[in-house]
């Protein structure tokens, strides 16, 4: 199973290695990752006049790499070769709080990012990222991708630098477990589940019925394997890709989170950017956003089929009970006018 995983990644990076050669030989210098020692990124066009330096920290074959390739490609049309992406996959300009501080010094020009972080520059954020919120990837996205919604929001985090260019769907997170088949809260009695670092989080996998544990994200499988943890959250991407499925084969769908991720700009770079490319950038990263969405959905597929192949099992659960156990977590996020309104225009976007 993970053989087919590797040649597929390598596949992908066999096609970026091409377009780089290309690049080099076109002499462009749009590949301004390499300066600082950094590895060229994957999404280098040739001939552009300006690749701009995007950090992601999952893989080239991620829903949202793909779907920010495409939008490179679409972008160097749409200005006849002016502009491109230069996407730097992996991590390998770091993790992604310090991206944002990169992005906001104008070492790269933007980030792709969970939407958890920014709580640290506006506790508002909080609204978006509360447990039961959605209906579905579509509903999410209509709502967060709607200015008219969350224009004063994304403004908010300006002043720090920060420029919100379009909200992208990250998944929807379910819990997984070493000891068993999650139906109800009182499943996760005493089961210590890693979550985001954040006070939400931990607050809500308290609700759930656990015991919610921030950890960083590479230190999950030891902490599993060894008895320190006895599960996790996320969604099947994650949880296949790192094999998690190996050492904690329950995967109980609550679906409880759908937290977005959001593509940001240092505030300089984007008010370097002429009008009319803004507005170009803006239309394409709508239609980039709804590519996103598709790409996701079949990834989710092909990720299920391999844990089940690995040993996984998936299984319902009683979606209702953890949702009525997450609600006080609603009431004591939205406590002021904006998170209000926010609040029920998403509730109002119901379908």
């Amino acid at each position: 199973m993970r053989i087919s995983k590797i040649s597929k990644i390598g596949a992908v990076a066999g096609v970026a290695i091409a377009g780089l050669a290309l690049s080099a030989c076109s002499g462009s210098g749009a590949g301004g990752g390499a300066e600082g020692g950094a590895e060229p990124g994957v999404g280098e066009l040739m001939g552009s006049e300006k690749a701009f330096r995007v950090a992601f920290n999952q893989s080239v074959e991620h829903p949202q790499a793909q779907a920010l390739l495409e939008f490179s490609d679409e972008l160097y049309e749409a200005t006849d070769g002016r502009f491109s992406l230069d996407l730097y996959t992996d991590e390998v300009l770091g993790d992604q709080a310090s991206t944002i501080e990169q992005v906001q010094s104008g070492t790269i020009d933007f980030a792709m990012i969970a939407g958890s972080l920014l709580e640290n520059f506006e506790p508002d954020f909080s609204v978006v990222n509360l447990p039961y919120l959605y209906d579905s990837p579509e509903h999410q996205m209509q709502v967060l991708n709607d200015d008219a919604i969350m224009g004063d929001l994304y403004g908010a985090v300006e002043d720090d630098s920060i420029k919100v260019l379009s909200a992208f769907h990250g998944g929807v997170r379910n819990v997984y477990s070493s000891k068993g088949a999650v139906e109800t809260p009182a499943d996760l009695a005493g089961q210590k589940i890693r979550v985001i670092g954040s006070d939400t989080n931990v607050k809500m996998m308290e609700l759930m019925g656990g015991v919610g544990t921030p950890m960083a994200q590479g230190e999950v499988f030891t902490a599993i394997q060894s008895g320190v943890l006895d599960g996790a959250e996320n969604n099947e991407l994650i949880y296949s890709s790192l094999s998690h499925d190996e050492i904690a084969p329950f995967y109980s769908q609550t679906q409880h989170l759908m937290m977005p991720d959001y593509l940001i700009a240092g505030t300089t770079v984007w008010d370097g950017i002429e009008p009319d490319v803004q507005a170009t950038m803006t239309d394409l990263l709508a239609a980039s956003s709804d590519r996103e969405l598709e790409l996701f959905a079949e990834a989710v597929d092909a990720a299920k089929g391999e844990a089940e192949e690995a040993g996984a099992t998936f299984n319902e659960v009683d979606v209702e009970t953890f949702r009525e156990a997450t609600l006080p977590l609603h009431e004591e996020r939205v406590t002021n006018e904006r998170t209000q309104a926010i609040y029920d225009a998403i509730e109002a976007a119901r379908s």
